[in-house]
């Protein structure tokens, strides 16, 4: 019995096991234990979080995450590109969630704290970012939450009827113009709801485009946020386009821009947004 009892005494003594990461720099991430106390400085990580059960572990967010509601009430510290170092300091946060082309990382990590950088920019990458934080988090159920996810962006794409598919599609994500190429996840949603991107797979994810490009591709159907849409057609050659000319053009508020930008856990409200538009506006 005193045999037992030491054994027990023994393994109740023993620190939990580790968590480690190698996160999106390359960086080796390790936590004694899972975190409590999180900053996250990218909204999609912000929502991932949530969607995981965790919201109440956030004591800071960047300031674009604004959903769910719940952390619109969280300290603010800065964006990616200028984050509030002393207020993330000030937070005693357990972990840092960053995307890896955030600044801050090095003065973070020189300040004592743990960052995890994660970056999501195809659906691939959006799944294993929410399995990771589901370790992270430890939640076993991560894996379910990403086929209700999928699950979601299949029947979106089933919704749709033979007749509007295959339609050639510029999606427009910020002024410049930038564009939403194949490779990127919302490249991929496109793809799995049946169009075809006018931007070229070599391009990358999110390439800055000569507005040339649109007119010599002369897209059936344009998609962009309400924001970029009032100058659509003092763009020049645009007036021209197959598109503008046919009325065949999608525009999202600010809310939707934010589901349909963000690579997380409303990828399949992303998927039935554009399917929306493409049975409303699509060539049939």
């Amino acid at each position: 019995m005193r045999k037992l009892l030491a054994i027990l005494a023994l393994c109740c003594a023993l620190p939990a096991a580790a968590l480690q990461f190698t996160d999106d720099r390359g960086a080796t991430v390790t936590l004694a234990r899972s975190p409590q106390r999180i900053v996250s400085l990218l909204p999609s990580l912000t929502e991932t979080v949530c969607e995981l059960g965790a919201c109440r572990r956030l004591v800071g967010v960047d300031r674009y995450s604004n959903f769910p509601a719940p952390v619109r009430a969280l300290p603010q510290v800065g964006g990616g590109i200028d984050p509030n170092i002393e207020a993330i300091v000030a937070l005693r946060p357990d972990v840092v969630l960053m995307a890896r082309s955030a600044r801050g990382a090095e003065r973070l990590e020189s300040l004592g704290l743990k960052v995890l950088a994660l970056e999501p920019q195809t659906a691939a990458d959006a799944q294993r970012v929410l399995l990771t934080l589901g370790q992270l988090l430890e939640v076993p159920d991560a894996p379910r939450v990403w086929r209700d996810i999928d699950a979601g962006v299949a029947a979106a794409a089933q919704s749709l009827p033979p007749a509007v598919r295959n339609a050639r599609v510029y999606f427009e994500v910020g002024r410049g113009p930038y564009a939403a190429g194949p490779r990127s996840f919302l490249g991929e949603l496109l793809q799995r709801l049946g169009m075809r991107n006018i931007v070229a797979p070599e391009l990358g994810p999110f390439p800055l485009l000569n507005p040339e490009y649109v007119v010599r591709a002369d897209p059936d159907l344009v998609m962009m946020g309400a924001r970029d849409a009032p100058d659509l057609r003092q763009r020049p050659g645009w007036a021209g386009l197959r598109a503008v000319r046919e009325g065949r053009i999608c525009v999202f508020s600010p809310d939707e821009a934010d589901v349909l930008v963000r690579p997380g856990p409303r990828m399949a409200e992303a998927a039935r947004l554009l399917a929306r538009c493409i049975a409303a506006k699509g060539k049939a």
